[in-house]
């Protein structure tokens, strides 16, 4: 196309975005208009994409991180093809795939976004995979609103970016001016960004974002600068071309007070199709495909004593030996969590994050997307910078492994500042999600190996001493499953652990039994989704359930109890729950356990107490 072309499908695209946002009778039609000349000359000449093939590994991939201009990123598909009219102006109705803000629903959209500041850090993950695993090149191109730059996550991407040289990545700053309620920070002063980021390695360019010859270098100088991403700076004017609108506060997220007006003045609807360029070579494997090897796990012999972090660690290891299409990606604290087995053994598939949790998220969630199969770690406790990059993978579909260590109170002198204690209900909160606690080094490593095959969000807790191998290595722990550890039928209590909490059900059992009240102990392993028939059989067998967790009372495995007898079934007449309902100290682990409650000899102490009250 032709500078005179390329203007008029930014045009079209403008009339498109205030046509469907009118329809819909919501949008925002404002923030779509100004990024419109930019994506036209994306879409028409530097794009390559092959829309029947949404899964050819060769293609770029579009990343909208400013995700409430879906009327512009569909209006490019209409005039792509991709879409037609019909199901164009389905936007915002109940069943449509064409959704407020992007979500995989669209075979051409790779992740959720809408959540600003996410869309970068993504695309750093999918450069990163290009860079360092990919066989098949393609280019990464981000589409990014100037409010969204204000955004801590932007800037832990902006210097992976400029520390990995990602230079097949490029940011196009949509500089309108106007946030939400008013001017952004920098309004459009593009030398201040340009500063920022040139100072985090990057290659800026600084341009009108409406003049579509501008653009069009600005992209094919991206395209050929190497070793550093790029980030084209454009200067624009949020509703472009309709004077009631243009660089006006108080339009964001409306719909144009008088569509068709708005539409002439624009010039009228146009009916210009783009045939965008497919990428080059046939569909191909991104990775170089391996002779299957088989999973050897790490086996531990029953009475050792072994960290289940690990345990995790060598069982990733194996993992990453069986399957090519795994990797690992840390928060800067491999040598804890354990992946540093991983690291050594195959360094090719690791990636260090460093201290950016929404980093690490963001680019699971970016690699996830091209097929590969990831697993972040870092400290349970620091998991919750990063809830909601958690959130919106969930929203898009994500399926990612995360693995939290330091868990509870019982990792000791550190204190409560590294302690993960709301982890458990951060995870079971998010939709789709698995959760599992394992309390051995064996159950452990075979979880590791089953986290593998799930889908979601999958989330996998582990502790930092040592606890005793109470399971033999062919043991099988199905997720939704549990372990009935000790019982009778004359069981008057039954007890409930996870993780380091079990060994101490064990230990208070073993006390009870010698004064001649018996109890029943449930691993409950699997904490989401939890064994209801199990639990359901122990509160009909012994009528009082006694939960013991290393967590807050709420959200965790007690929560996760009560709500198997939420919906009318036969409730325990008595449900009891031990957890960590103070601030804790720095103490050790031993201290830390009975101090919060939840150690045998305080568990042994509750069931003599509910004991008592059932006898009288």
């Amino acid at each position: 196309m032709n500078s005179e072309e390329l203007a008029e499908l930014g045009q079209q695209l403008r009339v498109d975005s205030v046509r469907v946002a009118d329809k819909a009778g919501s949008g925002h039609p404002t923030s779509s208009m100004s990024a419109a000349d930019l994506m036209a000359v994306l879409l028409a000449k530097h794009l390559h994409y092959d829309f029947d093939r949404p899964a050819h590994p060769g293609n770029d991939r579009l990343i909208f991180s400013k995700g409430h201009a879906t009327p512009l990123l569909y209006s490019m598909y209409l005039a792509a093809g991709a879409i037609d009219e019909q199901e164009f102006l389905t936007y915002r109705t109940l069943g449509s795939r064409l959704e407020g803000h992007p979500t995989p629903e669209l075979p051409w959209i790779d992740v959720a976004t809408g959540s600003l500041g996410q869309g970068l850090p993504v695309g750093v993950g999918m450069a990163l995979a290009g860079q360092r695993l990919g066989r098949t090149p393609y280019h990464v191109w981000v589409l990014s609103g100037d409010s969204e730059m204000a955004e801590g996550s932007v800037w832990e991407a902006i210097e992976h970016a400029g520390v990995e040289h990602l230079d097949s990545l490029t940011l196009v700053i949509d500089v309108n001016r106007l946030g939400q309620r008013g001017p952004t920070r920098h309004q459009r002063d593009l030398e201040a960004y340009g500063r920022r980021l040139r100072a985090f390695d990057w290659h800026t360019i600084e341009i009108d974002g409406h003049d579509v010859d501008a653009v069009d270098a600005a992209f094919n100088e991206a395209r050929s600068t190497g070793r550093r991403p790029t980030a084209i700076i454009a200067g624009t004017r949020k509703g472009k071309g309709v004077a009631s609108v243009e660089d006006r506060e108080g339009m964001h997220g409306k719909p144009l007070p008088d569509a068709e007006s708005a539409i002439e003045e624009l010039g009228g609807r146009r009916s210009i199709r783009v045939s965008v360029a497919k990428p080059a070579g046939a569909e191909a494997p991104a990775r170089t495909a391996r002779h299957p090897v088989t999973l050897e796990l790490p086996r531990y012999e029953i009475g050792d004593s072994i960290a289940t972090r690990d345990a995790y660690g060598r069982a990733l290891a194996a993992l990453g030996t069986a399957k090519g299409e795994v990797v690992a990606l840390d928060g800067e604290v491999s040598d804890s969590t354990r992946v540093e087995f991983f690291a050594k053994e195959h360094p090719d598939r690791f990636f260090e994050c460093y201290i950016a949790e929404q980093q690490l998220i963001a680019a699971a969630v970016g690699m996830q997307a091209l097929g590969f199969v990831p697993f972040a770690s870092t400290f349970a406790a620091f998991l919750t910078r990063a809830h909601d990059f958690l959130r919106m993978a969930s929203v898009g579909r994500a399926s990612i492994n995360v693995v939290g260590s330091h868990a509870g109170v019982s990792i000791g002198q550190d204190g409560p500042s590294q302690m993960g204690l709301e982890d458990l209900a951060m995870f079971r909160a998010v939709h789709g999600t698995t959760v599992l606690h394992p309390c051995d080094a064996n159950q452990t490593a075979r979880l590791v190996a089953d986290m593998h095959a799930l889908s979601g969000i999958r989330y996998l807790r582990t502790l930092r001493g040592a606890t005793p191998v109470i399971y033999g290595p062919d043991e099988e722990f199905p997720v939704g499953g549990s372990k009935v550890l000790r019982r009778s039928d004359g069981d008057r209590v039954t007890l409930i652990g996870a993780g380091v909490t079990v060994h101490e059900c064990l230990k208070a059992a073993d006390l009870l039994a010698i004064e001649g009240i018996p109890v029943r102990v449930i691993d409950l392993y699997s904490v989401k989704p939890a064994d209801e028939h199990t639990l359901q059989a122990a509160a009909s067998d012994t009528g009082c359930l006694i939960t013991v967790e290393d967590h807050r009372p709420q959200g965790g495995v007690g929560d996760a109890v009560a709500e198997v007898f939420s919906d009318g079934r036969p409730a325990p007449k008595r449900l009891v729950r031990l957890a960590v309902d103070r601030v804790p100290g720095s103490a050790t682990p031993r201290e830390q356990l009975r101090a919060a409650g939840i150690d045998a000899d305080s568990i042994a102490a509750g069931v003599r107490l509910l004991v008592e009250k059932i006898i009288r």
